[in-house]
């Protein structure tokens, strides 16, 4: 049985994840104090919505930044991946937040289409600019990081729903400014709702995707199969599986079945970084975590075969 065990993962860059999240909770939670204020001061349906967003994000940052903590932890015997899942368990109560929020800021928003509330527009135009300019600083915060993993990619998308939010309360504010036609607050609430929900499905579908740990995106297995098996001595392969602990950690299992010649050959042990150098290094999704058990032919009429 052989393993590749390149993790590079960088603690350095952790922290400073950590660092900028850190950041974007303290401007956010400042955001969404001035907002509650602003809400029940201005009457606002889009401001309590953004209100409501912004006190999910603030939620969904310091999970973020409670994995990002986890994240930076050993493994153990008990824990052999230490708490690299943190971040997509992280990632999937944000999106879910986020989903809530959104549906809603719909629902309540249609209601009061047709009972329109009085608003002031301009204290919902002074936190509106106020929220904006706080997402705008924690954008531009969380925006080195957020290619790092989904943690960082979920908060930085809650970050950019959020500045999204404030230019729509902002735009509500100016119309009501200067035609008095009250509902445009509901319908900012609305675009607020339209921007949420699709970002929050999507980022749903890619964490739910990992935690039922199926098939990484962009590999083909069949592929992988027909790779493996073209190399010289592979007879077959089978029980191959591949998943993925978190962001840009793939794994990969195979059993695989060489000529009984190998053995008495001595060749198995370049055989398999043959193995493992394929994964890693021929197909789109790079495989640096691969578990390889070789057998000989006459081994394979004992086991029994599991999954693909």
């Amino acid at each position: 049985m052989g393993h590749n065990h390149s993790h590079g993962h960088s603690h350095d860059h952790s922290a400073a994840n950590r660092t900028r999240l850190a950041w974007a909770f303290a401007i956010t939670a400042l955001i969404l104090i001035a907002e509650v204020i602003g809400a029940i001061i201005t009457n606002s349906l889009a401001l309590l919505v953004d209100a409501a967003h912004m006190l999910t994000d603030t939620l969904g940052l310091l999970l973020a930044l409670t994995a990002a903590n986890l994240i930076m932890r050993k493994p153990t015997t008990n824990r052999t991946w230490g708490f690299r899942r943190a971040e997509v368990l992280s990632a999937t109560f944000q999106s879910a937040l986020l989903l809530a929020v959104g549906v809603y800021a719909a629902i309540d928003a249609v209601r009061r289409l047709f009972t329109p509330a009085e608003v002031q527009p301009a204290g919902l135009l002074l936190f509106g600019i106020i929220g904006l300019l706080g997402n705008v600083i924690s954008m531009w915060i969380i925006s080195a990081g957020r290619d790092s993993n989904l943690n960082m990619r979920a908060a930085f998308l809650e970050v950019v729903n959020d500045a999204l939010g404030s230019v729509a309360v902002i735009i509500a504010a100016v119309v009501i400014s200067f035609t008095g036609w009250m509902r445009a607050d509901s319908i900012a609430a609305l675009v607020i709702s339209a921007l949420i929900v699709p970002r929050a499905v999507k980022l749903l579908g890619e964490t739910t995707h990992i935690l039922l740990e199926s098939t990484p995106r962009g590999l083909d297995l069949l592929a992988v199969r027909e790779h493996l098996e073209a190399l010289p001595g592979v007879i077959a392969v089978h029980d191959l599986h591949a998943s993925q602990i978190a962001s840009n950690l793939p794994v990969l299992t195979a059993h695989v079945v060489v000529e009984d010649s190998f053995f008495s050959a001595g060749v198995a042990g370049g055989l398999l970084r043959d193995l493992q150098q394929c994964v890693a290094s021929h197909f789109t999704v790079s495989i640096e975590h691969s578990t390889f058990q070789i057998e000989p032919a006459s081994h394979r009429s004992t086991e029994h075969e599991h999954g693909c």
